[in-house]
């Protein structure tokens, strides 16, 4: 018996060890063998060579809503990439930057991970600070007129975090976050 809990950590492992090697890759923006296998060592020393807490997944894995959540993020890439290059090759233009708070609803080390992640991928926008305990994430956006104003910048992370719950979150935690469940 005490061997399947042993078997099922070597399984999250290397799930671990294969998300974090996409993400060296995607991050490096080369698909090269060099590439790919320091990925792999540096997912390895990073999974066993660190102590990190587990992350406990209590919820469920929604095909169509993480469907929904990569295809609205690649939307949201390609949109905010003009905008920041219109910002960048407008002569004489300042951006009025500003840092933003967001209370998010869920308290999930997990989706809060994942919401400050997607935040931060977006161009114009960066996670400054995410408070774990209140689920409080402050972000610096490049320009707030460009981006509709402080409240659509707030809104659109509360989005972001939405589809990341649709897609992941079980129905308990869906409605801890005040979102009813769609059928």
């Amino acid at each position: 018996m005490s061997l399947h809990p042993r078997r099922r950590r070597w399984r999250t492992q290397w799930a671990t060890v294969i998300w974090l090697t996409v993400v060296w890759v995607l991050l490096w923006g080369d698909l090269s063998i060099g590439n790919l296998l320091s990925g792999v060592v540096i997912a390895l020393v990073v999974t066993t060579g660190l102590r990190m807490a587990p992350i406990d997944f209590h919820g469920t894995f929604r095909p169509w809503g993480v469907l929904r959540l990569v295809s609205r993020f690649a939307i949201d890439v390609l949109r905010a990439s003009f905008e920041v290059s219109l910002i960048a090759l407008r002569p004489g233009y300042e951006p009025h930057g500003a840092v933003i708070g967001v209370q998010l609803r869920s308290h999930s080390d997990l989706y809060l991970t994942l919401t400050a992640e997607l935040a931060s991928l977006v161009p114009g926008s960066l996670v400054v600070e995410a408070h774990r305990l209140t689920g409080m994430l402050y972000l610096h956006v490049l320009d707030v007129r460009q981006s509709g104003g402080i409240e659509a910048a707030r809104q659109a992370v509360l989005d972001q975090e939405e589809r990341v719950l649709r897609a992941f979150a079980s129905d308990e935690e869906l409605a801890a976050a005040g979102l009813g469940v769609r059928g």
